[in-house]
């Protein structure tokens, strides 16, 4: 597994390893951090992305899983400060705030650092939630940053490698317990659905049959009202919504014995607007009845499914 690194001039060049390589998708994390803090124009490469980043890695023959998918690593931002900061806090590093990353497409949901906001406390949970639920739910190969189920926060320190204390160690005490149950169940989840750890990608089209036919493809992407996205809705700069449904009947690999691969169907709405949506649910081909089984805003998943 390689992580891509700017050694110097045009030494940063994720989705260039070769094949057998997989690869700290940085892309991945900036467009995940961009589309749910809000910026324009992220839709199509938010989709691509949820999807294995294809663009990336499929012309070299490599698969969904040569995209290591994460949101933070061991140095910038945890995730608890991801949403709790705008800017880098390092001055205890004893270079007057100079070092570490500037721009790290971050938010801090409307207060910088700490606060007893409850409103404030209440975006930012969820907002893990979502950045979280978006790398387990991707495809490809999830990383987490050890601490972010739990919390943990270095106060707004992007660059800790110096400090050997409190600010970076694990506070096992001061867990945040709902989030560590949340990241528990999601990741449980992940391993029992392999609607999400395909191991070939998307062709966007029924396996078998025909839409027409009633046969719905193995994926297709939907706007709020239901329907399938246009060429319009996806060169929509302020759209921040979308949803992707994933057929649990076209999984084209095989299982160990050589059979093939069943497993649910699944709508997953991401939504990035800052208000409320009201969301069509799709009929047949896609599916005739939706049970709820995650939901970031409340911070469940139904226990089971």
């Amino acid at each position: 597994i390689a992580e891509p690194w700017d050694v110097g001039e045009g030494g940063y060049q994720v989705g260039n390893f070769p094949p057998v390589w997989s690869e700290w998708n940085g892309h991945y994390r900036d467009t995940v951090r961009d589309f749910w803090r809000g910026a324009d124009a992220t839709l199509g490469e938010f989709a691509s992305r949820f999807t294995g980043s294809s663009d990336l890695y499929q012309s070299d023959s490599r698969r969904p899983s040569a995209s290591i998918n994460f949101v933070t690593a061991h140095d910038g931002f945890t995730l608890a400060d991801l949403v709790a900061y705008n800017d880098k806090h390092n001055e205890a590093n004893g270079e007057d705030n100079r070092d570490g990353e500037s721009h790290n497409r971050s938010w801090n949901c409307g207060v910088e650092g700490p606060t007893d906001d409850a409103e404030v406390l209440e975006l930012r949970a969820r907002q893990q939630r979502n950045l979280l639920a978006t790398v387990l739910l991707s495809q490809g190969v999830p990383m987490l940053l050890a601490g972010d189920e739990l919390g943990r926060t270095q106060q707004g320190n992007n660059n800790a490698y110096c400090q050997d204390n409190e600010l970076s160690w694990i506070d096992w005490e001061a867990m945040d317990r709902d989030l560590f149950e949340f990241t528990r169940q999601l990741v449980d989840f992940r391993h029992r659905h392999p609607n999400f750890r395909r191991r070939r990608w998307f062709q966007g089209r029924p396996i078998r049959g025909r839409v027409g036919e009633g046969v719905a493809p193995d994926i297709a992407w939907l706007r709020p009202d239901g329907k399938e996205m246009t060429d319009d809705d996806w060169d929509n700069a302020l759209a921040r919504s979308l949803g992707v449904f994933l057929n649990g009947d076209a999984i084209r690999t095989p299982d160990p014995q050589g059979r093939q691969v069943h497993d649910d169907s699944f709508l997953v709405i991401a939504n990035a607007w800052w208000e409320p949506l009201h969301w069509v649910l799709p009929g047949e081909p896609y599916g005739g009845a939706w049970v709820p089984v995650v939901d970031t805003a409340a911070g469940w998943v139904r226990a089971g499914t």
